[in-house]
Parts: C-alpha cells; sequence; structure tokens
C-alpha cells in the first residue's frame, strides 16, 4: 500500500492511496501508531485516494483517535469519500472525527 506522508508547518499529513483493507489497513494502522508516538502530535488524515475501508482500518483509526482524545486533541480527516464517510456514519464513528473538504483546511484548522 503506498502511504504519502507530508509535513506542513507542525502538521503531519497521512495520505494512503488505495483502499484500506487486509495488509495495507494493518500498514496504515501502524503509520497512525507511529506518528502518535511523537511528541504533541498533530495528525490530519487525507482520505480522498480511499475508496473503502475494513474493520482493521477502522479500529486504527478509533485507536489514534482515542489516543488524542487523552491529549485533548481531534484526529482531523480530509476529503473523506462518500462510501468512506457513509461507513463512519454507518458504525457510529464519525462523532470521534472532525471532518473537513481538503487538507488545507484541516491544516489551518490548527491555527
Amino acid at each position: 500500500m503506498k502511504i504519502e506522508r507530508q509535513t506542513v508547518g507542525t502538521v503531519e499529513v497521512c495520505a494512503p492511496q488505495d483502499a484500506l483493507v487486509d495488509e495495507g489497513a494493518e500498514e496504515f494502522a501502524s503509520e497512525l501508531k507511529a506518528f502518535l508516538g511523537r511528541p504533541n502530535p498533530r495528525v490530519v488524515i487525507s482520505m480522498k485516494g480511499v475508496g473503502y475501508m475494513d474493520s482493521i482500518a477502522l479500529e486504527g483509526l478509533v485507536t489514534a483517535a482515542e489516543e488524542l482524545a487523552e491529549r485533548s486533541q481531534q484526529l482531523k480527516m480530509a476529503g473523506v469519500t462518500p462510501t468512506c464517510r457513509e461507513i463512519l456514519e454507518l458504525t457510529g464513528l464519525a462523532g470521534r472525527f472532525q471532518f473537513f473538504k481538503d487538507v488545507d483546511a484541516a491544516v489551518r484548522s490548527f491555527l
């Protein structure tokens, strides 16, 4: 799975480029864990390249959201595709994340 990484100021942007299923979902969850291991993490997940995600990816997102909540922060997601947004809504998980139209808007929200 290809996961693009970018640093914008003090914000880490993680952008998976395919469906988050099976091994790709596990790799994505590991990547999130690495971002959260840094002091004072500011993380944006760009989901525009993700057409679908499975329960492993959901678990990784929830774990990341919980860790950030312990630090009084919220996981920010940008460009979430309609299918992934529906998955988050149907599973009752959407309320754990902040959603933005694009990465720029998500990064600006840290200011």
